[in-house]
């Protein structure tokens, strides 16, 4: 099995940083992304970050100069560096990745559980 691992959540005030981790550990061939996505309450979830195994990446529009997506390869992990937050940060913020286990080869969508994020004014 594989198993995703989020931390670095909290409480900030805006204007403030937070670093979010996400470890992915077990059965892992390779990865081929890794995405964060958050979930404002009574909202869809939403992507945020992406970063390929390339380390091409991608961010939302209303992200962009703020956050920063990275990934240890060696280490399987992601992280979002997010500066500036704002009170709409706010959210359920989740690790998503595209993984091959090493007992099958099919490439496979996992998910951690959430760190929750909140931004005070």
């Amino acid at each position: 099995q594989v198993q995703l691992m989020e931390s670095g959540g909290g409480l900030v005030q805006a204007g403030g940083s937070l670093r979010l981790a996400c470890a992915a550990s077990g059965s892992i061939f390779a990865i081929n992304y890794m995405t964060w996505y958050r979930q404002p309450t009574g909202k869809n979830r939403e992507l945020v970050a992406r970063i390929t195994h390339t380390d091409t990446t991608h961010y939302a529009d209303d992200v962009k100069g703020r956050f920063t997506i990275s990934i240890d390869k060696a280490k399987n992990m992601t992280f979002l560096q997010m500066n500036s937050l704002k009170p709409e940060d706010t959210a359920l913020y989740y690790c998503n990745a595209d993984i091959r286990p090493s007992y099958e080869r099919a490439w496979r969508d996992w998910w951690g559980q959430g760190t929750q994020v909140t931004v005070s004014s």
